[in-house]
């Protein structure tokens, strides 16, 4: 019995390989990584909300034991680079974030401050409602209603 076996050479797989790494070559340069920006800056700004709720719900959780409240304080210059969330009455940090330097994030004031009853403190000249944050053409507004501690993220 004589079978016919057939197989590919060694030498054509590797023409089949660097054919395939030729055409990848070329069609790397026409992938659009602004994509990956536009949802950096999304995960960023909802970071951002759950951070501030958290303040919030911090404020709220340890009224009795806090009667100054919890803060999230923004770093550095605007840009901003990061921010904080700390303890005003113990002065102890709660965690911080750092943010990307391909994300743009601005704000009206440096500190977002919630009183025990889950309002923002407004009172410090340095408070702000607003932050914005922005990259590759996308951007979001978070907002902070004063009077509930509402936060709110709305993309522009």
């Amino acid at each position: 019995m004589n079978k016919l076996h057939k197989a590919y050479s060694l030498v054509e797989l590797i023409i089949v390989v660097m054919f395939i790494g030729i055409l990848a070559a070329i069609s790397m340069p026409r992938v659009d990584f602004g994509i990956i920006s536009k949802q950096k800056v999304d995960t960023v700004a909802r970071k951002i909300v759950v951070d501030l709720r958290r303040t919030r719900r911090l404020a709220i959780a340890d009224a009795a034991n806090n009667t100054n409240g919890f803060e999230m304080k923004m770093r550095g210059l605007q840009p901003y680079s990061r921010y904080e969330i700390k303890n005003l009455d113990t002065k102890k940090i709660v965690d911080s974030l750092t943010i990307d330097s391909d994300i743009t994030c601005t704000a009206n004031g440096t500190r977002f401050i919630f009183k025990p009853m889950g309002n923002q403190d407004i009172s410090p000249p340095d408070t702000g409602t607003k932050i914005t944050v922005s990259a590759q053409g996308r951007s979001f507004t978070i907002t902070i209603i004063s009077a509930t501690g509402t936060v709110k993220c709305v993309e522009n």
